[in-house]
């Protein structure tokens, strides 16, 4: 089972499950310890997950922390394990003293519906205050579950969770900075709009005021924008007929899929789905070239498909990300070529 599905089924479960969990140790047996099985770690294994591992704070000896994920005899990821209903918000000063006197490079804090990822970006040993990565089975994110897939068992990496670490910690924290502006722009936010395209010679209070409402709404209309445009593109619809008066005319797209491109796809989702989950495989259809990518990522190109003229060509790229088209007598033979569309794939996850 595929891990994003494996993911959708224990959120069912969590979904299901959680009124009925009284307790911080019922919440640990139904939902965590299975979210710690799908990373691929053996619960009933000492030698992988240590329940109740001892975290000794200076004086105060005896100090123990839910779990540790063991690797090679070292703690890897501590978690700290609270009950369902518990707001996470509060608990992690409690993680925080036991990441600082162990060598694990991981923090884990979760109420099993929730799951905090802690690391030391800012200080060495010393836990960041805010999570690089949540991952929350209530709103599954397939870009968090992209992210989430390193800490299996198989994936783990420190050193390139580490790298990503970083980028998420801020993305995420810019993320959050422009849904705070949208719901409500700060005078700083409505200003920098304002001074491009206000035409007087002072922006006074009553302007901002004015301009504080148009932001809002053109900065949320945007996006919407972006969202619907991006939608339509991943089911490939059909603009639907829009009334029109007499004089205008009716525009009609023109990139069209057809059946062969569709065919296309999913022989390569075949190919791939041996390295990488098919959830981060997506296409984008152009007038030139029907386009498959990693991570719905321009710049993760993993093949190309030139199949509307006379002669049909497959495009395979290779480390430097030119592309070399390979004449196709039929779209069966882009079998014949796995090994180059799957070399695509391996220089990106390297």
């Amino acid at each position: 089972m595929e891990f994003l599905s494996k993911l959708k089924t224990l959120s069912e479960r969590v979904e299901t499950l959680k009124e009925n969990l009284q307790t911080e140790e019922a919440t640990k047996n139904a939902l965590i310890m299975p979210f710690i099985q799908i990373l691929g770690y053996d619960v009933f294994n000492p030698m992988e997950v240590i329940p109740e591992f001892t975290a000794d704070l200076g004086i105060k000896k005896g100090e123990k922390v839910d779990y540790a994920i063991m690797q090679n005899g070292k703690p890897i990821i501590l978690i700290e394990c609270k009950h369902w209903k518990e707001n996470l918000d509060i608990h992690s000063s409690q993680l925080h003293r036991y990441f600082n006197v162990t060598k694990a490079r991981f923090g884990l804090l979760t109420n099993g519906v929730k799951y905090r990822f802690y690391t030391d970006l800012e200080e060495n040993n010393i836990m960041d205050k805010e999570a690089f990565l949540e991952f929350d089975f209530e709103n599954i994110k397939e870009n968090a579950a992209i992210e989430l897939k390193k800490f299996q068992k198989e994936n783990f990496d420190i050193d390139k969770i580490i790298n990503s670490a970083s980028g998420l910690k801020y993305s995420t924290a810019i993320k959050e900075i422009l849904m705070n502006e949208l719901a409500d722009p700060s005078e700083e936010f409505v200003r920098f709009f304002t001074k491009q395209i206000y035409t007087g010679k002072v922006i006074t209070k009553k302007v901002l005021e004015e301009f504080t409402e148009i932001v809002k709404k053109a900065t949320n209309q945007a996006f919407k924008d972006i969202v619907n445009d991006r939608l339509q593109s991943a089911l490939n619809k059909e603009t639907e007929p829009i009334e029109e008066d007499e004089n205008s005319v009716k525009e009609e797209s023109k990139v069209v899929t057809t059946e062969e491109e569709t065919e296309a796809f999913q022989i390569v989702r075949s190919i791939v789905r041996t390295k990488v989950d098919l959830s981060r495989v997506s296409a984008r259809d152009t007038q030139s070239y029907f386009g498959i990518l990693l991570d719905d990522n321009n710049r993760k190109p993993i093949c190309r498909l030139h199949l509307n003229n006379c002669n049909k060509y497959l495009g395979v790229f290779n480390q430097d990300k030119k592309e070399e088209k390979i004449l196709l007598n039929n779209i069966d033979e882009i079998f014949q070529y796995s090994d180059k569309i799957l070399e695509a794939i391996l220089i990106y996850e390297q």
